[in-house]
């Protein structure tokens, strides 16, 4: 190890223990224990390894005494304090690039789309979503009669629901019309192209107790909706839900997520 001592070693272990106990706790959201002690040891080889390639490569060369009697105990004494004071800068500059080279190491990740999508639903594998109010601009069955227009916010969520997920979109309707027009804007929004989701799996119905009939022979892990009755009655046969809503309903149940949009809710806006 070069010029270094054994308490020098001793005294790098210390101060990278203390720093890992501050630092990995950030980790711990997205990381697993197996993920975080492989991490924790790369990141002693790295500093370790990196200590060692700043040590010396040799024995340092010896300064020659001048030679007279007059000027030899000055520069002794010169020399000597020299020494000192160089010694104190290059160990405090050490000590601040060691700290600098684990503060770069530990710079806290930002989680992928998919990553918090994957957090977020627990680990869920099947979810049912109405489309009016979510996935759709239009909020009522009467403006789908003349338009079906896809919310471009959302997209990015709802593919990488269907990346993970077995996903249902539903939504009650007046018309076939109506139901052509939808399955048409979620085909022109490239919904049915990530291969996750596929025109047979958006259901129609003509009533609100359909959706929910659908939603409880589905038995999903999550249901995303905006009818706070509906939400409210299917609380007690599913595991989780969304309220998409700006305003909190007055009955709720504490399985029941509330959020303004999807896309708020997994922290994609």
């Amino acid at each position: 190890m070069g010029d270094y001592s054994k308490d020098d070693f001793l005294q790098l272990i210390k101060r990278f223990g203390a720093f890992l106990t501050v630092k990995i706790s950030n980790l711990f959201h997205t990381l697993d224990s197996r993920s975080v002690g492989a991490i924790a040891g790369l990141a002693f080889a790295i500093v370790f390894t990196w200590r060692v390639w700043r040590s010396p490569s040799g024995p340092q060369r010896r300064i020659p005494k001048r030679q007279g009697a007059t000027s030899s105990s000055s520069g002794v004494s010169n020399h000597s304090s020299a020494n000192v004071a160089t010694s104190g800068v290059i160990s405090s500059s050490e000590d601040s690039n060691a700290q600098n080279v684990i503060d770069e190491f530990f710079q806290p990740v930002k989680p992928t789309l998919g990553q918090i999508v994957r957090q977020r639903l627990s680990e869920g594998r099947k979810v049912t979503c109405r489309l009016l109010g979510v996935i759709l601009e239009e909020t009522s069955p009467e403006e789908l009669q003349q338009e079906a227009t896809v919310r471009s916010s959302v997209l990015e969520v709802l593919l990488e629901i269907t990346k993970i997920c077995d996903l249902y979109l539903m939504e009650r309707v007046l018309d076939d019309e109506s139901e052509q027009k939808v399955l048409l804007a979620l085909e022109n929004a490239g919904v049915f192209t990530s291969g996750g989701l596929v025109k047979d799996k958006v259901l129609f119905c003509s009533t609100e107790n359909g959706r929910t009939s659908f939603v409880r022979q589905l038995e999903p892990d999550w249901h995303i909706d905006t009818n706070p009755e509906i939400t409210f009655q299917l609380a007690r046969f599913i595991k989780y839900q969304l309220h998409v809503s700006p305003t909190k309903p007055e009955r709720t149940a504490i399985n029941v997520f509330n959020s303004t949009t999807v896309e708020q809710f997994f922290g994609s806006v």
